[in-house]
């Protein structure tokens, strides 16, 4: 609702008349189970896809991660806007960092990607799954379930709740997933109106780093199921790509991959050389064992 608000406000300052409509996806819902044993993250779309194609809704906001990585006939990304800090936070009671925690602490995440990246910084940890809106997971981390949890910055700042990060890991500690802490857009493909409307709340370097790294995923047929992180930047015109693969239930290892592009943002060419550079990546970890 927040991400819904936020593009609304922004929608009526360019001076378009803006309803919400509340809906509550599996996603919400199914909260026993992690998202790669129950349909994978389209979850948190299906609904608001289904009130595009009949009319309800005229755009559906997401979080970019959440999104897979084709759409369905008939809908497009038609915006991706500026990103919010796309790293990982540290929460915690009692434990300003990582490397407070003592031998075998539980430590709570039901991402895949965020699994075997804790594996490989503290092999020793005890990782439990954990589920529900930001919410419950604090309540869960302050009942005293977990000695920590690990969660996407973005979130936290965005519903005000940046007080309760201990520690924001760097990328060099923890590889973000695919398109994390940005808002991407959909809409009927046949709603040239709309997607014109949306223009002007795209954010072109934003759009590049995230179709670059959902290049990789969509290469190595990427899910929530997929113990999978890409994060790319843009600086300078030199898109820097980055990608790390980790099998849960082996060894505690991570193979990485990166490759760097010399880019031209103002050129309708650069988002196919962001697609390639993803694809590269994707073959490198391919190459070094990753499936």
């Amino acid at each position: 609702m927040w991400q819904a608000e936020h593009v609304q406000a922004l929608l009526q300052a360019q001076g378009h008349s803006v309803a919400l409509l509340g809906m509550t996806t599996q996603g919400d819902q199914i909260l026993d189970r992690s998202l790669s044993k129950v349909g994978g993250k389209g979850l948190f779309v299906k609904e608001l896809e289904v009130a595009l194609e009949e009319g309800r809704a005229n755009l559906a906001v997401h979080s970019l991660k959440d999104v897979p990585m084709d759409l369905p006939e008939g809908f497009d990304l038609a915006c991706v806007m500026e990103r919010e800090d796309p790293r990982d936070a540290w929460v915690s009671s009692q434990y300003a960092h990582l490397n407070d925690l003592p031998q075998g602490a539980v430590v709570g995440t039901s991402s895949l990607r965020r699994t075997v990246l804790l594996r490989a910084l503290r092999p020793d940890l005890k990782i439990e799954p954990l589920r529900g809106n930001l919410d419950t997971r604090l309540r869960k981390l302050d009942e005293g379930q977990y000695d920590g949890i690990v969660l996407a910055a973005a979130g936290l700042k965005r519903l005000g709740l940046g007080e309760r990060i201990r520690h924001i890991f760097e990328t060099t500690e923890m590889l973000p997933a695919a398109g994390q802490g940005a808002l991407g857009i959909e809409v009927r493909s046949n709603r040239a109106d709309v997607a014109q409307a949306l223009a002007p709340l795209a954010d072109v370097a934003t759009w590049l780093t995230v179709t670059a790294e959902r290049a990789v995923s969509r290469a190595m047929g990427g899910s929530c199921s997929m113990p999978l992180a890409a994060h790319a930047t843009l600086t300078d015109g030199v898109l820097h790509l980055q990608a790390a693969w980790g099998d849960p239930s082996g060894a505690p290892v991570l193979l990485r991959a990166e490759a760097k592009q010399a880019l031209n943002a103002a050129d309708p060419a650069s988002r196919d050389a962001a697609n390639l550079l993803g694809e590269s990546v994707a073959a490198q970890l391919r190459a070094q064992g990753a499936h």
